[in-house]
């Protein structure tokens, strides 16, 4: 594909920018709760722009360390913020990047109830998101005044932090968003009932940073033009509020889709699919004459397409850009093979700050907000490093070690590289899989790193002793239960299932095992292959070990595709017709199967991980599933740290 179209300066107002790449806006949880931004943070965005991103806009800061509510993204309440913000921002200027200041009034109905004491602020007495049994408090005349003066605080900080552009964040049901939406909006006052009234509080926002900026610094204005829920405000209800913004003066809209309602647009997760919040842009084009930038799961020939299409003028990648800075810059080059992809698993990004309360990482760049700390430099001690199974533990721990100067081997029993990611891999919406399999591949090639395949590697083999270092990195396998029938001919594991799919046979299918891999599968399975699927699961949900965000597309889909979901189920036999289960009243029943699939979990196969470290524990390391069983960014990070920890 032609990818120079990517690389067309573009004027938003009078801010010319190099290129139509755009780091999306994300939080990175790692902001100190003095407002001040971090070290990490100066790095990581300074990383962004290095690697040929042509627009920075940065997660959002709240106006006050009141709204913040906790959070750890920085505030713009106070003039001690602003040399580290002229840091990140002069750090990104050496690189040509413009860099963008996205300023919040808060999340309004949206607040966790754990960040907040008082009832959550909102433009009506609407119910929390999170807890419908708290009324919101409508924000007063004085109140709106408040925050409007607080804008203006806010952006003057900006401006004395050096920001080309400020960006206004009315997404997806927060605060502003509560008073452009009817749905939200209850008020019988001027700042409600029409859409003139509704897009009031927005419009006296952008006069408010106009009094700190003047005429000329761009303003942009992100906005979920499309709501998808039932109630929530359509593309069609969006695009008056769009030509009454314009007329105020914004000069762009960052536009996608998603509310809480629809919380996975938001952050949104494989199952989504390519571009999957593209389709907002045409209609939109047809109303505004400013520029439009689009996100949502784009890839380098999505952004093509989305260009040449005319419907927008910059592409946003978010989680894409925290997996490869360098991803512009390889394009450039001619190098799209060396863009490292993001699998959109959401696990150690966003996934990162909402359960564990700690900044963003990346499940397949190890180095995400640490790229001064974790640094790959070339060793003075180059070891001959041995890795034992090619899964993605031993394939990042390989990449690592050859990039520090190691000499490296790895074996592996199967015909290919990959491991489980290459079984994983088989849906359409998991396609990202592969592609990391595929990068993973042309960078052994690159670095001269000798693979052995079809080589099961045997205790006493002359390569334990030969090697300085040893990494065993053998993966896991499918648990064996002793349920009787469990050898029969119509029986296969969730691992057989998709890699061969000719074991498939016939149209019921029975999956035993209620876990991400089981449910990944009979998605598969039914969308791909049209299979009439039931899940049994012994516990009382499926898939209770992905994160909710992914858990809202992938239970919708499941639903959509008509599978059938059958949990606090307890699998007790196999026969030749299907399955026998027992359901929690103690009722036993059968679940005809023309093919059953176990996925019952993994545990580990360190089987020659224990034989290796009884005679040379002193120079072995063991990672990834062998270990403890784990998801695909648990086994990247220990081969990234293994690698790293070859010469202690």
């Amino acid at each position: 594909m032609d990818y120079s179209k990517l690389f067309t300066p573009y004027n938003i107002g009078k801010m010319e920018v190099k290129n139509r790449f755009v780091l999306s806006p994300m939080g990175t949880g790692s902001s100190h709760i003095d407002g001040t931004k971090s070290d990490s943070e100066v790095r990581y965005y300074e990383a962004r722009a290095k690697g040929g991103t042509g627009l920075i806009i940065l997660g959002c800061q709240m106006l006050t360390d009141e709204l913040a509510q906790g959070s750890l993204e920085g505030t713009l309440e106070k003039p001690h913020v602003i040399p580290k913000l002229t840091e990140i921002v002069e750090s990104c200027h050496r690189y040509g990047a413009k860099v963008v200041c996205q300023i919040s009034p808060g999340t309004g109905r949206n607040a966790f109830a754990s960040m907040h004491t008082d009832p959550p602020v909102s433009a009506s007495a609407i119910p929390s998101t999170f807890n419908p049994d708290i009324l919101c408090h409508p924000l007063s005349h004085e109140e709106i005044q408040t925050i409007l003066d607080q804008f203006t605080n806010s952006a003057d900080i900006a401006v004395k932090a050096g920001f080309d552009a400020i960006e206004v964040h009315a997404h997806a049901g927060y605060l502003i968003d509560q008073f452009m939406s009817a749905v939200w909006n209850k008020r019988t006052d001027e700042y409600g009932g029409s859409a003139e009234n509704r897009s009031r509080f927005p419009r006296e926002i952008i006069r408010a940073i106009r009094k700190a900026t003047g005429p000329d610094m761009p303003i942009l204005f992100r906005i979920a033009v499309d709501h998808i829920f039932e109630g929530g405000r359509t593309i069609e209800e969006t695009i008056p509020l769009l030509k009454l913004l314009e007329e105020e003066g914004v000069d762009a809209f960052d536009i996608d889709a998603g509310s809480y309602e629809m919380i996975d647009y938001i952050f949104p997760p494989a199952y989504l699919g390519d571009a999957c919040m593209a389709y907002v842009c045409e209609e939109t084009r047809k109303h505004v004459g400013v520029p439009i930038l689009n996100a949502g799961n784009h890839t380098p020939e999505t952004a093509v397409e989305l260009i040449e299409s005319g419907n927008a003028d910059f592409v946003m990648f978010g989680r894409q850009l925290i997996a490869d800075p360098d991803t512009p810059n390889k394009i450039k080059a001619g190098r799209r093979e060396d863009v490292r992809p993001c699998i959109r698993c959401n696990e150690e990004c966003v996934g990162r700050i909402v359960t564990r309360l700690t900044k963003m990482s990346c499940a397949v760049n190890i180095q995400a907000q640490e790229e001064d700390h974790f640094i790959l430099e070339e060793t003075s001690n180059p070891q001959s490093v041995l890795i034992i199974g090619a899964g993605p533990g031993g394939l990042e721990a390989a990449r690592v070690a050859a990039i520090c100067g190691h000499d490296v081997t790895i074996v592996e029993k199967e015909n290919d590289i990959g491991g489980q990611l290459t079984a994983a891999a088989t849906p359409a919406f998991k396609a990202q899989l592969k592609e990391l399999v595929e990068w993973y591949r042309r960078q052994l090639n690159q670095l001269g790193i000798r693979v052995k395949l079809n080589y099961e590697l045997q205790e006493g083999d002359a390569l334990i002793e030969s090697n300085d270092r040893i990494i065993v990195a053998t993966g896991a396998v499918p648990l064996d239960l002793n349920i009787p029938g469990i050898d029969g001919d119509n029986i296969i594991n969730v691992i057989e299932a998709h890699q061969e799919k000719d074991k498939v046979v016939g149209t019921d299918i029975v999956i035993c095992g209620g876990g991400l891999s089981g449910c990944d599968c009979a998605l598969e399975l039914a969308t791909e292959h049209g299979k009439n699927v039931t899940i049994i699961e012994m516990l009382d949900a499926l898939a209770q070990d992905i994160l909710f965000i992914n858990a809202a597309t992938l239970f919708r889909q499941l639903n959509e595709a008509g599978v059938k979901q059958l949990t606090s189920t307890k699998v007790v036999a196999f026969t030749d017709d299907g399955v026998k289960v027992v359901d929690a009243e103690g009722n036993e029943s059968i679940i005809p199967a023309d093919t059953v699939i176990t996925a019952f979990g993994m545990k580990p196969n360190n089987g020659i991980a224990a034989a290796i470290k009884k005679d040379h524990h002193l120079k072995t390391q063991v990672i990834g599933d062998c270990n403890e069983i784990g998801k695909v960014g648990n086994a990247i990070r220990g081969g990234f740290y293994a690698a790293m920890n070859l010469e202690n």
